[in-house]
């Protein structure tokens, strides 16, 4: 049974947003005033923004209590910057919300109906996207290789916007992992989860912070948090290239023992396949490098995040970053 008055915390991570803080807040404000009995916090969490933002996050929680920020000494990136507001939340839900807008937050209304129903995840599901063609095929095609090589279903043009039960972040709170993949995790944990479809705005002030690079490097780190098969890909992909080359190998000698012309030395022969063999190696010991790093990370049990500052966020909520 669902809380008849719940706090609902909103987590709205932030790099460089000083042109979209206030627009953010007044959005989420006037959204909430739709809703009676539902109380809610705004969470904050600037990525040691170079302009402006913290700025534009002191002056509105300085005249609005339910704004609650934390800023970090560096860029831990959006991923571990999510998780610590979701860490940092005290609701009986969280909903995690870009700041440029691009979700809109009109869909609070169905997250919290669905939510009440029992739904322990709601997902925002995005009908329209704007953004090239090519790019939307991309992004589902690597979604259903991702549910394809993982044990969790990840859902189709979804991404962070969603809603999150207490009972999901009480596990998020004793996940300790060093590089987490918060969207894979949550769908990993999820017992009743929905998706909700909703058409995607454009970004009006700013820039994106995902270019192609960052969406590739998301993309490898959701491969390797949710799925070993890169590892047996590797496996298979050394085997076979073995077998390849016994088959050829045992070949050469036969055609060199019925005839010494059929197949001529040639030192760009040689030189071509000891270069695809290095290279393959080279390949190979990336992806087992990969898994070693994180082995590594995670062994040396670093902090989630370092705080440089915070705004109404009491000592308790600081210490679930830290492990404590």
């Amino acid at each position: 049974m669902r809380n008849l008055n719940p706090l609902i915390s909103i987590i709205i991570p932030v790099f460089n947003e000083e042109e979209n803080i206030e627009r953010a807040y007044t959005a989420i404000v006037e959204e909430f005033k739709k809703h009676d009995g539902v109380n809610y916090e705004i969470i904050f969490t600037d990525n040691a923004s170079t302009d402006n933002t913290f700025s534009e996050l002191s002056r509105i929680a300085a005249k609005d209590p339910k704004v609650r920020v934390l800023s970090f000494v560096r860029n831990f990136g959006f991923q571990r910057s999510i998780l610590a507001g979701y860490r940092a939340a005290k609701g009986d839900a969280a909903i995690q919300i870009d700041c440029d807008l691009e979700d809109p937050p009109s869909i609070f209304g169905e997250f919290l109906r669905l939510w009440r129903a029992g739904h322990d995840v709601v997902i925002g599901i995005r009908s329209q996207r704007v953004e090239p063609r090519y790019m939307i095929l991309l992004r589902r095609l690597y979604y259903k290789i991702l549910t394809r090589i993982s044990d969790t279903p990840h859902t189709i043009d979804a991404g962070d916007f969603r809603l999150v039960d207490r009972s999901i972040l009480n596990q998020l709170n004793s996940i300790n992992d060093f590089r987490p993949y918060v969207r894979g995790l949550i769908s990993e944990l999820a017992r009743n989860q929905i998706g909700v479809s909703y058409q995607r705005n454009k970004r009006e002030f700013g820039n994106s912070k995902f270019p192609i690079r960052q969406l590739v490097k998301l993309a490898s780190e959701g491969m390797y948090a949710c799925s070993t098969m890169p590892l047996r890909v590797a496996n298979y992909l050394g085997t076979f290239i073995a077998l390849v080359t016994s088959i050829l190998m045992f070949a050469y000698i036969i055609l060199r023992m019925f005839s010494h012309h059929a197949i001529p030395a040639g030192f760009t022969t040689t030189t071509i396949l000891i270069l695809f063999g290095i290279s393959l190696n080279a390949l190979l010991l990336g992806v087992i490098g990969e898994y070693i790093g994180r082995i590594y990370n995670q062994l040396r049990s670093r902090p989630l995040v370092v705080v440089a500052k915070s705004l109404n966020i009491d000592h308790e909520n600081i210490a679930l970053l830290k492990g404590e």
